[in-house]
Order: C-alpha cells, then structure tokens, then sequence
C-alpha cells in the first residue's frame, strides 16, 4: 500500500509509519514533486496494490505524470489537507478514521 503526498516529508510518512504494522499489507511512501525526500517512480507504482493520495490535486498529478504506469490501479483520495506536522496527533486520528475501511478485514 502507497502513501502519496506533494514532498513526503509529513502526511504521507505520517500514514506509512501508522499502517506499518497492519496485518498482512506492506506500506510505503513517496512524494509527487520532483524534490520530495522520496520521490515517486514507476517501480513504487508496479509494487503497491493500493494507492491512497492525501488531496484531489495529488491525484491529478499523479494522473497526468504516472498514467501509462496505473494500469487501472485503484486510488483513494483521503482529503486530508496539508495542515499537519509529521505524526501530529490530529492527523494520526484521521488516518486512522479513513484508510481502515479500504484494507484487509481480516486483522489476523
């Protein structure tokens, strides 16, 4: 499972740290701008099976820069906006609060 956000310095490090130990699912991050501390690439995209994107815009560049490497791969805008410091309470509340519902069941 993916976490993307615009520089992968806050929210999407913020979710990979917070599922890291889901039963059953590996997490990973990476940024949409070209200086984010874990750039994006196609390789990512081909490992992850769920792409979750903190705003609509993420979406949209992700959709124009990464299209021939989607493959019809689902992706779930969060709507979280950039307002949070890296695992900032608030924002590991509404984490918890959206992603649940898009993962596995079964928790073990």
């Amino acid at each position: 499972m993916l976490f993307l956000c615009s520089q992968n310095r806050l929210r999407s490090p913020t979710a990979e740290q917070v599922f890291a130990d889901w039963p059953g699912i590996e997490t990973s991050s990476a940024g949409l701008n070209q200086d984010a501390e874990n750039p994006l690439t196609p390789e990512l995209l081909a490992w992850s099976q769920l792409v979750f994107v903190m705003e609509r815009a993420h979406r949209n560049k992700l959709s124009s820069r990464f299209k021939q490497h989607l493959n019809g791969q689902r992706v779930i805008c969060l709507d979280i906006p950039d307002d949070y410091s890296y695992m900032d309470p608030d924002l590991v509340k509404l984490l918890r609060a959206k992603v649940p519902r898009f993962l596995p069941a079964d928790r073990g």
